[in-house]
């Protein structure tokens, strides 16, 4: 198995709100006619918005809330100011702050917010992981 994430796919609780909130981070959306499920382009991958209760369904699980799923996603900036413009843009979209922006024990920045569903992103400038032009994460060499 080639060493690679194509897509991930976000259980929501309601398709036309949660998909308003990325957008109103600049994301941009699509969805096929006619289906319940959208789409967002990523640099490398995809981000899928999907009804909870039938993401659930297709992967043969319980359709459990309200508990840590053990998984952050994360968005790496460019410097620290973006780190504090991301939570900012993620709060006034209708997402919570969980933790403010602040120095941390690996030397970087960051601070984490959940979407209205409750998925935590992590917003994160790591000075030992610079970005790509592309805005790529390309981890250093070891």
């Amino acid at each position: 198995m080639d060493q690679r994430l194509s897509m991930i796919t976000l259980g929501v609780a309601d398709l036309g709100r949660a998909r308003a909130f990325y957008e109103a981070l600049g994301w941009k959306g699509q969805s096929p006619p006619g289906a319940d499920i959208v789409f967002f382009q990523l640099i490398g991958a995809a981000l899928a918005l999907y009804p909870r209760h039938a993401l659930a369904e297709d992967a043969q699980l319980p359709n459990e809330t309200a508990r840590f799923g053990g998984i952050a996603l994360a968005f790496n900036t460019r410097d620290k100011a973006e780190v504090d413009r991301v939570l900012k843009d993620a709060v006034a979209a209708g997402g919570t702050l969980l933790k403010p922006a602040q120095e941390v024990f690996w030397g970087g920045y960051s601070g984490y917010f959940a979407d209205p569903d409750g998925h935590p992103w992590e917003v994160a400038f790591n000075p030992h992981w610079p970005l790509s032009s592309d805005g790529s994460l390309r981890l250093p060499k070891s």
